[in-house]
């Protein structure tokens, strides 16, 4: 039985996917044992056996276990509210905030995390009957209060596109770069760089992969842009260093 699409293409609306011998996820429906695309989206075929279709743009959907970045904007009596850049609330309870027991009777919120504040956190609970449908929790080594750096947003769609295939495309910003490359599932993405010089670069070149996302050699065209940067602040370091002696 036939997979009809192939690797990265673009598919439309009602294109015929695969059949029921594929594991088709992503944005698609099913007519009888045929998957067809619910939007136009890219081909991920992820492995001989499973296919996905990634739409090109489009809202975040939370899902549990994702990591995302959010801003905190509102104090309440037990916890945050959280923007996650998606159309459903999310919600930090204080028990989820820290790792140590809070006496809600002796501390004020605010001094934990005030509005404005940005957290890299992670949803644990995602159901829509609550006020709040998305529950998150900073209780885990990696996340908490964001401080420094640099922000960025893409369209949540192009997520799966920075990281890369086993996180080859946010790969090369470390090594080339020693920047640490965060990327939220909700789009928002924190670079933190052992020189900070290089964090606007970084942000410049996560949107170009993010509007050049369906293209193919992608990687190679961005590796190709951070070496060319590299040899050029490398000349300017040189130039400067024979000028000032």
């Amino acid at each position: 039985m036939p997979l009809y699409v192939s690797d990265r293409q673009i598919v439309l609306p009602g294109d015929a996917v695969a059949t029921r011998d594929y594991n088709v996820g992503g944005s698609v429906y099913w007519d009888g044992d045929v998957a067809y695309s619910a939007v136009v989206g890219l081909v991920n075929v992820k492995s001989e056996r499973d296919v996905e279709v990634i739409p090109l743009s489009g809202i975040y959907r939370p899902r549990v276990g994702d990591v995302v970045i959010g801003y905190i904007v509102d104090i309440g009596l037990t916890g945050w509210t959280v923007d996650i850049k998606s159309p459903y609330s999310a919600y930090l309870p204080v028990q989820e905030a820290t790792l140590k027991p809070i006496d809600l009777t002796t501390v004020d919120l605010k001094d934990l995390l005030g509005i404005g504040d940005i957290v890299l956190a992670r949803i644990i609970d995602f159901n829509l009957t609550r006020d709040y449908p998305v529950t998150l929790t900073l209780k885990e080594a990696r996340l908490g209060r964001i401080e420094g750096g640099t922000l960025v947003e893409i369209d949540a769609s192009k997520v799966a596109r920075v990281i890369g295939r086993r996180g080859s495309m946010v790969g090369i910003f470390d090594e080339e770069l020693n920047c640490d490359v965060t990327v939220g599932q909700n789009g928002r993405i924190w670079i933190r760089c052992r020189n900070p010089e290089d964090e606007p670069f970084v942000a410049r070149v996560i949107k170009l992969i993010e509007s050049e996302s369906h293209t193919s050699g992608l990687t190679d065209r961005v590796k190709a842009i951070v070496s060319q940067y590299k040899e050029k602040k490398a000349g300017t370091k040189a130039q400067g260093s024979s000028t000032s002696s």
